[in-house]
């Protein structure tokens, strides 16, 4: 057989040349020659154009299966989920060692079990008298829910192949599986990867619901590799202080429902009891007006969230560096309102220290807390309570001017729910809610006034 030629083709004019040479002499540039190997055996193995099986196309108006959910028995999982499993779909549930994660999967689970669906729990952390124990504990042992303790990914889908495919298979962790087609250890990304594939795949063949749970690393983060939360469907994270008793189920990611929906859970001794008004628990303990204390309607995905926001302030007297600690906040959006407060209020805070705390442990990422931040801190400094029964809304620019805030009207309506009168927020043109008061802040500058006149 003969040699295949080579030839090397100009990148700048296209004209071709049988010899490497440094200077192309259609076009005079240096160095612009590359080699084109015409095909060889390689290359028309590794041809991927033909050989394959054709596809069947469909329009976008085709008529589709709607999806048929499984509620889990627990109405707060289901609201994070977006209403319920839906099956062959795969979650990932990430969360801090102790959180709880174990603890809410095997009570879903059972729920399914005892409402006539088929359960699969695979542990690959706790023996299978270790999770039994947790099911005594908390009365679940008469639940008819298949348990095994196993790490072969191999073992566990030919297991599940030897029987119908179970409506829910919960997989803690993936971190610990292993794929014997794959060389490394059970937590090397290359397993971790392999693995939730090989399962993935089995559940949407068989239409089966997948739950792998995920470790986090120290930032929160979900650990191993950011692919992993690709491949899924719907990425979970169970949030919350051990301190605390109460537990947020926030969803990250959803292909068939909403983000950013939370569940809110309480952990008891029984295990995780669902919280259907999470407001006052936030809000609890709120007895009397406090100076340095605003309640802010937070929005968690279509669910209005009331919380307190309190804010202390330190006067030094020797002159040391001030101290700014932040709690359930953004420290860098702390730092950002406080720069506003001192250019457009004349508010002085450098030679004080400032505490921000979110109470209950709660967790803020939205701009809409702005103005209440920056109400509390005004109360603080002044000394002087906000006026009782009174909710705070709005976002603050550099300028000082409060800009309006996403669905002011839910915020409103929730505030009105729990017995408040008087919301204060931007210039919105939003209607009014019945038996509460809202009155417009344009700007931080007013919200002096506001502040010490609501005292």
């Amino acid at each position: 057989m003969a040699k295949p030629k080579k030839r090397y083709i100009c990148t700048e004019c296209g004209s071709v040349a049988s010899r490497w040479q440094g200077q192309c002499g259609e076009c005079q540039e240096w160095n612009t020659l590359v080699e084109d190997a015409p095909d060889t055996k390689f290359a028309a193995k590794h041809d991927l154009s033909s050989g394959g099986r054709a596809l069947a196309f469909e329009s976008l108006d085709a008529p589709t299966k709607p999806l048929a959910r499984r509620p889990t028995g627990i109405g707060e999982f289901d609201r994070a989920l977006g209403g319920g499993l839906v099956p062959g779909a795969a979650i990932l549930m990430g969360g801090e060692p102790g959180i709880g994660k174990s603890t809410l999967l095997l009570q879903a689970a059972a729920r399914i079990a005892e409402d006539g669906g088929s359960a699969v729990y695979v542990s690959g952390e706790e023996a299978t008298g270790q999770v039994r124990m947790r099911a005594g504990r908390l009365g679940l042992s008469k639940a008819p829910l298949k348990l095994a303790a196993a790490t072969s990914v191999r073992d566990i889908l030919t297991t599940l192949g030897q029987d119908n495919p179970p409506d829910l298979l919960i997989v803690d962790s993936i971190q610990t599986m292993h794929s014997d087609m794959i060389e490394g250890a059970p937590g090397t990304v290359s397993q971790v990867r392999a693995s939730a594939f090989e399962l993935i795949r089995f559940a949407k063949e068989k239409g089966t619901a997948l739950v792998l749970v995920g470790h986090v690393t120290k930032d929160g983060n979900i650990a191993g590799p950011r692919v992993l939360e690709h491949m899924v469907d719907t990425v979970m994270s169970f949030e919350g202080e051990r301190s605390h008793q109460y537990r947020i189920l926030r969803c990250l990611k959803n292909r068939f429902g909403a983000v950013d929906e939370i569940g809110v859970f309480a952990m008891e001794g029984h295990g995780l009891d669902e919280v259907a008004n999470p407001s006052s628990l936030f809000l609890s303990g709120r007895d009397r007006p406090i100076a340095g204390a605003a309640v802010f309607p937070a929005l968690e995905g279509t669910r209005p969230v009331l919380v307190e926001i309190q804010a202390l302030i330190v006067r030094l007297q020797s002159g040391a560096t001030p101290r700014r600690a932040v709690v359930g906040w953004d420290s860098g959006r702390l730092a950002m309102l406080l720069a506003v407060l001192e250019s457009r209020c004349g508010l002085s805070f450098s030679t004080a220290e400032v505490y921000l705390n979110v109470a209950g442990g709660y967790r803020l990422s939205d701009p809409a807390a702005d103005l209440a931040v920056a109400a509390a801190l005004m109360s603080a400094l002044a000394d002087k309570p906000l006026a009782a029964n009174a909710v705070w809304f709005g976002e603050v620019a550099l300028s000082g001017e409060v800009r309006p805030v996403a669905h002011g009207g839910v915020r409103r309506k929730e505030a009105a729910k729990l017995g408040f009168e008087t919301a204060f927020g931007p210039q919105d043109g939003g209607q009014s809610v019945a038996g509460l008061r809202y009155s417009e802040v344009g700007s931080v500058t007013s919200l002096v006034d506001r502040v010490m006149a609501s005292a």
